[in-house]
C-alpha cells in the first residue's frame, strides 16, 4: 500500500509560479511511475505531466510541456511538479498519482494505469 500526500498548492497571480511535492509512504517510491492529473471538463481528470521511476523518462502533454516541468528524488520519496507562467485556466485541484506502467512504456499518463492517488491541492491563480 503506497500514501500519496500532496502539497505546496495555493494562491499565485496569473505569470507566477508554483512547485507542488508528493511526499510517497513505503519503501517502494522507486518501483513506481509518478504523475499529476487534474480535473478537466468532459473527462474525469485530465494527464498532466509523469516521470518514469527512475526520473530519467519524462512526458507531458503538447500543450503543457513548455510550463511544467515534474521531477522526483528517490531517496525523500518525494516527486515535483514545477508550474511557471501559470494562467487562470490553470486553476485545479492537483492529484498525484502512483502506478506501474503498462508493457513498452516507462511512465503512467493514463488513469487506468493509476494504482494510487492522492488527495489532491489546490491551486488557484487569479488573473
Amino acid at each position: 500500500q503506497v500514501q500519496l500526500v500532496e502539497s505546496g498548492g495555493g494562491l499565485v497571480q496569473a505569470g507566477g509560479s508554483l512547485r507542488l511535492s508528493c511526499v510517497a509512504s513505503g519503501r517502494t517510491f522507486s518501483s513506481y511511475a509518478m504523475a499529476w492529473f487534474r480535473p478537466a471538463p468532459r473527462k474525469d481528470r485530465e494527464f498532466v505531466a509523469a516521470v518514469s521511476g527512475t526520473g530519467i523518462t519524462t512526458y507531458y502533454p503538447d500543450s503543457l510541456k513548455a510550463r511544467f516541468t515534474i521531477s522526483r528524488d528517490n531517496a525523500k520519496n518525494t516527486a515535483y511538479l514545477q508550474m511557471n507562467s501559470l494562467k487562470p485556466e490553470d486553476t485545479a485541484v492537483y492529484y498525484c498519482a502512483a502506478g506501474v506502467p503498462p508493457r513498452g512504456s516507462a511512465v503512467v499518463h493514463q488513469e487506468g494505469s493509476v494504482d494510487y492517488w492522492g488527495k489532491g491541492t489546490l491551486v488557484t491563480v487569479s488573473s
